[in-house]
């Protein structure tokens, strides 16, 4: 009963029918993950496989790459480990009878395929030719060991030996590997075996990283766990707690957080409760456990009686193939046979997922542009999610009061939409919403090739999003990482142009994690050119906060201390300026959080959001008990104009609603003031950049001049460390400027996402100055070739 319940809360899903080229049904085949994608190799159903399959878990799409090089053949029960963005095969069954030592590498950011040859160990013979062994990577080492050999050199005549030897293989970084070698190990080796599984593990807190082989075959099948101590080579037999899975073979484990979950493969048949003899019948089985690797227990999930007639488990199976993307575990085909004596064994056809755990926090939602009655935000996506409940609260619309006097508007800045140049030959840029195809090549360590705005926004984008039947909201931008094929000429710019990330600055907008004060003894204000920015008259210096912009006002801006709760809790510290109208919308900020909506993908156009009906609290409660809520018959409220609204969101997967993010604010724009200039572009020459942009989308009325600033190093101390120092390098009519190679050489380079240079630009009507766009000019950092 107990492994019922708990079965019943894992909320396997089997995968609805993908698209692309689907593989056909197979067992004896390996996977690995890279990101999001699942990469399948080998395997054996009519015929060993040789090709390489794709799945990619975000868009439910099979693909088949164009690869090329040195193209192993096709085999089964091989070694397959994934370091970074390469990939090692070695051995396997190549035909029946004949195994295979041979070692190749993928390079899976181009799909080339490279035979290598590792030295031989100074001590003893490299590996023999063999099948069902184990191969583990922990750093830059492989760990290989067991397995079955043929003592027959005639391989329709097989004479199985079982292996129990234990090889190291060194890599070289990068690409390539050293040689393998025979490590002196203390303690009894493990016994020969085949068909077993071997992950390594290491506590975050303490303790050396271990390795775990379980179960597998030598003429019955095991259940016995065995460790091995990585940094003092030692095996041992670790004792366990809980009830220990059955002998099994051909099976899969995996480690996800703290765990390693093993699932399926062969066990012996069991008749009331007795396990039959060694040469007694053996089944499939779909029973899944644990073992938790800090306390040694083992925890049953799904027992090898209990019976699933509703499909809402995966079938029996063995020589299938498990992966872990994220916290989640995917399961794809392998052989159905319940007993031995039927000699009739079909494959399976279907992918099954499993949550393991609730999602976390996505990052603080940013800002991507703003009207004076929307927002369009993005939020870093969270892997193997099934959506967003993203959250907001509001202040009043009412407007500041300084001292009775209304506080200039160029100080309540908000942020306008950005349309970014896609045909530049100069930035070859590649947009978010690019879709994977069979023969693109994977943007993984590639990176120099390409550069990729951070914060798009597409017209498509901008469009109303929809309800699926779910409740889900269809996105317009698909989560797929980017990926192209560039030319020759694209490596031309390499050192000198990396991604883009361009977003609009909406100064009184972010919450910051420590006080940002401004006060008229401190520094000069200089609001006709500096959009509400602290300026140094003397050296035409402007200091932003690079997480909570600074309003020209004379008063502190208070800081928000974010709970894990629904409510903020707030620190405030008032001047002797500060009034008492703005006292009054501070102590308001406690309020109810309302949902904008559930969204499927990390970006969202938000206009309204949903009141809360009478009798619920929180609408957001049905959400965590993965009811999604009936948002057609509750009431919707638009967004006003100069109104601060604070955002949150949280990912969902099949275990539930996770954590919030931290909360971030933005205010809607005020009329009357131009918007952010738009279709920002950088392109290199020989001793300098030329950067450019486009009027604003909304001018609302002559744009009278534009400001460029460039991010600089300075030796100043402010107050807020997070502060950046911007120097104005343009004050004109035209919308291009220079910005020369010495104006370069004094750029500071912002390192709280990624290495980039920070540029701002914004635009001056009759009004005054409106919000400034944000560029920032990804860099190459140069690292060591080897660790």
């Amino acid at each position: 009963m107990a492994a019922a319940a708990a079965a019943a809360g894992l909320s396997w899903r089997r995968v609805p029918s993908s698209t692309g080229p689907v593989p056909r049904s197979r067992h004896g085949h390996r996977a690995v993950a890279i990101r999001e994608l699942v990469i399948i190799f080998g395997g054996g159903n009519e015929g060993i496989a040789d090709e390489l399959h794709v799945y990619n878990t975000a868009t439910n799409q099979w693909f088949l790459p164009a690869v090329r090089g040195d193209i192993p053949p096709g085999c089964a029960a091989h070694g397959f480990v994934c370091d970074g963005t390469r990939i090692l095969v070695f051995g396997g069954m190549v035909e029946y009878g004949r195994y295979s030592n041979d070692l190749y590498e993928l390079q899976a950011s181009r799909w080339l395929w490279k035979k290598v040859k590792p030295q031989s160990p100074s001590v003893g013979s490299p590996p023999c030719p063999r099948l069902g062994h184990s191969f583990s990577l922990y750093g830059n080492k492989c760990y290989l060991f067991g397995g079955l050999a043929n003592e027959s050199e005639d391989s329709n005549n097989n004479i199985p030996r079982y292996l129990n030897d234990f090889y190291e293989l060194e890599l070289q970084h990068g690409s390539g590997v050293i040689g393998w070698s025979i490590p002196m190990t203390k303690g009894i080796l493990p016994s020969p075996r085949e068909s077993h599984t071997a992950i390594v593990y290491c506590r975050k807190d303490l303790g050396n990283p271990k390795m775990y082989i379980f179960g597998g075959m030598c003429g019955c099948r095991l259940n016995d766990l065995w460790e091995l101590d990585i940094e003092t080579m030692t095996w041992s037999r670790p004792e366990t707690k809980g009830t220990v899975p059955l002998p099994r073979s051909l099976h899969t484990a995996n480690v996800i957080g703290n765990k390693m979950y093993v699932f399926g493969g062969w066990v012996p048949q069991t008749v009331e409760d007795e396990i039959s003899a060694c040469d007694g019948e053996w089944k499939c089985t779909s029973s899944f456990s644990y073992l938790n690797l800090d306390t040694t227990e083992w925890i049953g999930l799904i027992s090898d009686c209990q019976e699933d007639k509703k499909n809402l488990l995966p079938g029996p199976r063995a020589g299938h193939c498990a992966v872990a993307v994220g916290t989640r575990l995917y399961i794809w085909s392998g052989r159905d046979g319940y007993r031995k004596a039927w000699n009739n064994q079909v494959c399976c056809k279907d992918l099954w997922y499993l949550d393991t755990e609730k999602p976390s926090a996505p990052s603080q939602v940013q800002l991507i542009r703003a009207t004076t009655n929307s927002f369009q935000v993005k939020w870093d996506e969270v892997p193997t999610v099934e959506g967003y409940l993203l959250q907001l609260n509001a202040d009043s619309p009412a407007p500041m009061v300084t001292g009775g006097t209304v506080v200039p508007e160029t100080a309540l800045l908000s942020s306008q939409g950005i349309k970014l140049d896609l045909h530049s030959q100069t930035n070859h840029m590649v947009p978010n919403n690019v879709q994977v195809s069979s023969n693109s090549l994977l943007k993984l360590e590639a990176k120099e090739n390409i550069t990729e705005p951070e914060n798009i926004v597409t017209q498509e984008a901008t469009k109303k999003n929809h309800l699926d039947s779910r409740g889900f909201k269809e996105s317009n931008a698909p989560s797929l990482l980017p990926a192209c094929t560039l030319g020759p000429q694209t490596s031309a710019n390499v050192a000198e142009l990396r991604d883009l990330d361009i977003r609009t600055v909406n100064p009184d907008a972010s919450v910051s994690s420590t006080q940002t004060m401004v006060t008229q003894q401190a520094v000069k204000t200089e609001s006709s050119s500096t959009n509400g920015a602290v300026v140094k008259d003397e050296t035409s210096l402007t200091t932003f906060s690079s997480k909570s912009e600074v309003a020209e006002t004379t008063f502190i801006i208070p800081s928000t201390k974010v709970s894990t709760g629904q409510t903020n809790n707030l620190t405030v510290h008032l001047s002797k300026t500060t009034p008492l109208r703005q006292m009054a919308t501070v102590k308001t900020r406690e309020r109810q959080w309302y949902d904008v909506g559930i969204f499927k993908s990390s970006s969202a156009l938000v206009s309204q959001y949903y009141l809360l009906p009478e009798e619920k609290s929180s609408i957001s409660n049905k959400v965590e008990n993965t009811d999604v809520p009936d948002y057609s018959l509750l009431k919707k409220q638009d967004l006003f104009p100069g109104t601060v609204y604070r955002f949150r969101v949280a990912a969902i997967n099949g275990c539930g609603v996770g954590p919030f993010s931290k909360v971030n604010e933005f205010k809607t724009c005020i009329p009357g003031f131009p918007g952010a200039p738009s279709t920002v572009r950088i392109t290199k020459s020989v001793d300098c950049i030329h950067l450019s942009w486009e009027p604003p989308v909304s001018p609302s009325g002559n744009i009278l001049e534009y400001s460029a600033y460039l991010a600089i190093r300075t030796t100043q101390v402010h107050e807020n460390p997070n502060q950046l120092v911007f120097m104005k390098i343009y004050c004109g009519l035209k919308t291009s400027c220079v910005v020369t190679a010495a104006q370069l050489s004094n750029a500071h380079v912002d390192y709280t996402s990624r290495p980039a240079i920070v540029f701002r630009i914004s635009a001056k009507n009759e009004r005054g100055y409106g919000p400034a766009t944000q560029v920032r000019w990804l860099q190459e950092m140069k690292t060591s070739s080897s660790k």
